[in-house]
């Protein structure tokens, strides 16, 4: 899953977090689902026993299964050198290489490390990079990884501290407490013993049912060696977006340096020039970002009505206004084009999370599991007394959360057009102002707001505006009075181009003025979206107040059900991803789609057959470098593969490694039947897609002529 949708799904995500609306999106996608379920009693289905995946951590590392399933047995060492190769960016995977600090992950995670580099003139994102020499390495300001050094068990400690809150808010406030306290006190620790730059997190599993302290080495000095031309990189574009098969050459190399020179590390993945092999066992180390595996049914319906509905429809809003500026406005496309595929992305991601949530089959195995943990637990008197029944209690608190996060998204507004946001935020600063000017929350504070204005586009926002306009009419309906007199008798379309006509906020220069003024003039002003923004705050407050107060009184009732899921499953299942380091477990293997069979591996003669089937159009076209490969480029070589590989969203850039610890593969996205694996893993299509080793070398030596990277690579160290 590519990881920009990691970035603009939590954007999306901080918007609806204090609970959302239902709403129709525009235009959603019909992803067929994983089985078929015709002529099935859903009531005989039974959970899987790999339903919550395989996505398995350090901390206790699944040696007697992977002896079982493959009859392989690793050794600690084994588990400790996978563990200290692999590392993570952010909202991405890659690990070392090279014995000199050589690091590989995808073209997409180094997307901001190749604009932050470029120099006056270049487009290194859209025509490449390579360094032929160490000195023409480039540093980037925005790129750190870091490597999980430390892992211990602080359960009891974070525990203890939340039941010795005496309410549910107390809880939540009680263990926040002890994570900071846990972080400062390693840190501490780490400091006197060690001048390593060390990060430290508290880690949840189980919903609580276990607690880590992961101590990060961070290494901040990184630099660029090699990116390939973005068309080649994201070869098929959109419409080939989680698809399989593919022909991407999604890879990018850095180097990590200490010192002001390569660092030097025994902790590598050696390159296998043969790559993967059909029916070989492969595992996958990285960071997957976040699934919902564990939750309950009454929590997951939440995220089939309401959540994700709500997200698509905000995601389609924003596609449809940037796709409909770019068409009128084509010499603005390059500027947009990476937030649009982007958007595309997430919605395509977003469109399968719900498909899985309304495949009847699949919800009916998520329900046999959440009944065989209820009686593991009720049925057994000495874990009922410990835990009662937390059941029914999520149930209503998840009713009482639905009553009110409909009306909650309305009034966010923040969750759409710049216009209102813009005007929220006034409203928010003007009440800090008056009240404690010098407590002005950051995101409030006036260099803050204007920058939001500076980066306001009339003509897309308008078409913003108008879509919320829309929805909040939908689902206000007549009870809201201020909703009105914004509106008027005027459609949604109208009101939207009056108030970006009318409103201060479209001139500049009433603008900076109303900024410079007093706190007063904001909360008194006529202007339509600032008078609407000052009516609907108290309500908007009191609703999230509303909601905080259910969400703790929710985490408490699912930190009990956590502390039960441990003690029944104990670590026969994977906790949920929390953008940790986990090792997950496949085979390299086809599968049946669309009426055919889908090969383990492709290659280069399938690209090329794409490019000229396609005429050479975008998305299908090839750079210069490619078009026109040399007599020895071997097209039968693989460039991609498919394995059965447990992967989510932070996946992207994990190296997919043998039993030898050899890298085979780099993982880049999953299939289109991979995306209800939010919620669960369906392993009958599930996989994962990888770019070959034997398809990056072809390329890296015959394309590129990057000679310098095939010798380190292939060596395991820098070479003369």
């Amino acid at each position: 899953m590519k990881q920009r949708e990691i970035r603009i799904l939590a954007a999306f995500f901080m918007l609806v977090a204090v609970g959302v609306g239902c709403s129709s999106p525009q235009q959603t996608m019909k992803p067929e689902t994983t089985t078929s379920v015709s002529h099935m009693t859903f009531d005989t289905v039974k959970a899987g026993r790999f339903d919550t995946g395989r996505m398995w951590t350090f901390d206790f590392a699944p040696m007697e299964y992977f002896s079982q399933a493959y009859n392989f047995n690793p050794t600690k060492e084994w588990f400790e050198k996978a563990r200290l190769s692999a590392l993570r960016l952010p909202g991405c995977t890659a690990a070392f290489v090279s014995e000199d600090g050589l690091l590989m992950t995808n073209h997409h995670c180094a997307r901001g490390a190749l604009d932050a580099v470029n120099k006056e003139g270049e487009k290194l994102a859209e025509l490449g990079f390579y360094a032929a020499t160490l000195d023409q390495e480039r540093k980037s300001p925005v790129t750190y990884v870091d490597q999980l050094i430390v892992i211990e068990d602080v359960t009891a400690e974070v525990q203890q501290a939340f039941e010795s809150g005496t309410t549910d808010s107390a809880k939540t406030a009680t263990r926040m407490a002890k994570f900071t306290e846990l972080q400062r006190r390693y840190a501490e620790k780490f400091r006197a013993t060690t001048k390593d730059s060390m990060i430290f997190n508290v880690v949840s599993f189980y919903n609580g049912g276990r607690y880590s302290v992961y101590g990060y080495k961070r290494y901040a000095d990184v630099r660029l060696v090699y990116a390939p031309e973005q068309e080649i990189a994201f070869f098929g574009g959109d419409p080939d977006n989680f698809t399989y098969p593919r022909y991407d050459f999604d890879v990018s190399f850095f180097r990590v340096y200490e010192n002001g020179k390569p660092v030097k590390t025994s902790n590598f993945f050696a390159f296998s020039k043969e790559g993967a092999k059909e029916g070989e066992a492969v595992f996958v180390i990285g960071n997957p970002g976040s699934t919902n595996r564990l939750q309950t049914m009454a929590q997951l319906e939440t995220f089939r009505d309401f959540i994700y509905p709500f997200t698509l429809s905000i995601l389609n809003s924003r596609y449809g206004a940037l796709s409909s500026y770019v068409e009128k406005h084509p010499e603005q496309r390059l500027k947009y084009m990476s937030q649009i595929f982007g958007i595309s992305n997430s919605i395509k991601a977003v469109t399968g999370f719900l498909g899985g949530l309304r495949d009847p089959y699949l919800m009916a195995r998520k329900k046999d599991f959440e009944q065989t943990f209820k009686s593991a637990v009720l049925n057994k008197p000495d874990l009922r007394s410990k835990y009662g029944d937390p059941w029914i209690e999520v149930v209503a608190h998840e009713d009482l959360r639905r009553s009110l996060i409909a009306e909650t998204n309305a009034l966010n507004l923040r969750a759409r057009s710049a216009y209102l946001s813009i005007a929220a935020s006034l409203v928010e600063y003007a009440n800090a102002a008056k009240t404690s000017p010098e407590r002005i929350p950051p995101q409030f504070r006036p260099e803050r707001i204007q920058a939001a204005r500076a980066n306001l586009v009339p003509e897309i926002e308008t078409a913003l505006l108008a879509d919320q306009l829309s929805y909040m009419k939908t689902t206000l309906g007549t009870k809201n009075e201020a909703l009105s007199n914004l509106v008027g008798g005027k459609t949604p379309v109208e009101a939207a181009d009056d108030i970006a006509r009318n409103s201060i906020i479209s001139s500049q220069e009433k603008f900076d003025a109303l900024l410079a003024g007093k706190p007063e003039d904001v909360l008194s002003s006529s202007d339509p979206a600032l008078s609407f923004a000052v009516h609907v705050a108290p309500r908007f407050s009191e609703l999230q107040a509303r909601l905080s107060e259910i969400r703790d009184k929710q985490n408490a009732r699912v930190q009990v059900l956590g502390k039960a899921m441990y003690e029944v499953y104990g670590t026969s299942i994977p906790p949920d991803a929390t953008f940790t380091l986990r090792i997950a477990d496949g085979v390299v293997k086809g599968y049946d789609y669309n009426g055919t069979i889908a090969p383990p591996v492709t290659t280069f003669y399938g690209m090329y057959d794409r490019y000229y089937s396609f005429g050479k159009k975008e998305p299908w076209n090839l750079p210069g470098s490619w078009a026109n490969p040399p007599a020895n480029f071997n097209m039968s070589t693989p460039i991609n593969f498919v394995s059965t590989n447990d992967i989510i969203g932070g996946n992207s850039g994990s190296s997919v490694i043998n039993k030898d610890l050899q890298v085979v593969g780099l993982i880049f996205d999953g299939n289109i039947e991979s995306l209800p694996g939010n919620i669960i893993l369906e392993e009958t299509k599930n996989r994962a897609v990888s770019v070959h080793t034997a398809g990056i070398l072809e390329g890296l030596e015959k394309i590129y002529k990057a000679e310098r990277i095939v010798k380190e690579l292939r060596a395991g160290k820098i070479t003369p």
